[in-house]
């Protein structure tokens, strides 16, 4: 398929740089097989049955932006995926002035090795030290923004807390699973109160999210990996809510790119333990979800692909030129969409 299937205009205006105050108090637009709802987060109780099962990613952002200096050569780097106990891989600015086994002073005595570069063009950087890189990053980084936001703002202390959902517990993120960034503890229990119970899985985003697609045509674009796991008795519980007629909805497209990748032909989804490079485009037939709460994604991205595949090209072009024309926000700290690609019992949903 050709990438401008998957464009479409989108005013600047509409990128949100802060997030909805409350959490919950931001916009969710809902999508079902009879149409479109203009509804807000706090308000998805009453978009979903009891019996149905929420999907949330607990990775944590790690403040992996870092500015140093290579001789007199000043150096950004963002890290991107882990590589062992002290090597990341990195994508880096002015790379062209880092070679192999130079020394890089990102400051407050955080020091890295350059490595190799890879095909993705990332270089692999080897912290110094004995202490734990969580820690160095904790005292040399920065929240490590979207592009689309730190272009328009510098990161700053508040985005420390607004870029980690209420679920972020396991260290390994260098991007925010930004759909759990609309839930707070009072939702939680309104779900519960529902009938709607939850469950968590594990996967690092990586930078490698927000890399534009450069290739004209899908096929010959080449994924980003990301690691991630699923225990055992998680799986269990997604295969027990499916089998008792209860629906799996993904709490972003993180978990949901997970679950697919843990699913059989068979719709069992399997513990899992390691990298995903799933690439989703319509065609693609849906294992292990049966709806998605995402929020707006970029013209012409892996991730608008993702939700043309579950809700169809054409009706995803509808939906985001309405959310353009009523004014909802996009990206990271915007608004939310809930896609329900089949038939719901719910009133107006």
């Amino acid at each position: 398929m050709r990438t401008d299937q998957f464009d479409f205009p989108l005013p600047q205006d509409r990128i949100a740089l802060r997030p909805a105050v409350p959490r919950d108090a931001a916009r969710m637009l809902v999508v079902g097989p009879d149409g479109l709802a203009d509804r807000i987060v706090s308000e998805l109780p009453d978009c979903l049955r009891p019996g149905d099962l929420m999907v949330f990613n607990d990775t944590r952002v790690l403040p992996a932006q870092l500015e140093g200096q290579r001789g007199d050569a000043r150096i950004g780097a963002t890290l991107h995926k882990r590589e062992g106990l002290r090597s990341w891989h990195a994508f880096v600015r002015n790379a062209k002035r880092v070679r192999t086994g130079d020394r890089i002073d990102f400051g407050a005595d955080v020091f890295a090795v350059a490595g190799a570069k890879a095909d993705d063009g990332s270089i692999l950087l080897t912290f110094e030290g004995d202490e734990p890189v969580e820690l160095l990053l904790e005292r040399a980084g920065r929240m490590p923004l979207p592009p689309y936001i730190a272009a328009r703002r510098a990161a700053d202390a508040q985005d420390r807390s607004d870029y980690q959902t209420m679920f972020a517990t396991t260290d390994g993120a260098v991007a925010a699973p930004t759909a759990a960034l609309h839930f707070t503890p009072e939702l939680m229990e309104s779900l519960a109160a529902r009938g709607v119970d939850h469950a968590r899985l594990t996967l690092h985003v990586g930078a490698g999210t927000f890399l534009p697609m450069k290739a004209d045509d899908t096929d010959d674009h080449v994924m980003h990996a990301e690691w991630g796991r699923i225990d055992a008795a998680t799986a269990d519980r997604l295969n027990a809510v499916r089998a008792a007629g209860g629906r799996v909805i993904a709490v972003g497209t993180t978990s949901l790119r997970l679950i697919e990748s843990a699913t059989g032909a068979n719709g069992v989804v399997r513990p899992f333990e390691g990298d995903t490079a799933i690439f989703i485009t319509p065609g693609y037939v849906f294992r292990g979800i049966d709806g998605l709460l995402t929020n707006f994604h970029l013209p012409k991205s892996t991730l608008f692909m993702l939700v043309s595949a579950l809700m169809g090209t054409e009706r995803m072009q509808a939906t985001y030129a309405h959310a353009v024309a009523e004014g909802y926000r996009f990206y990271s700290y915007g608004d939310a969409s809930l896609l329900l690609p089949k038939a719901s019992a719910v009133q107006g949903v």
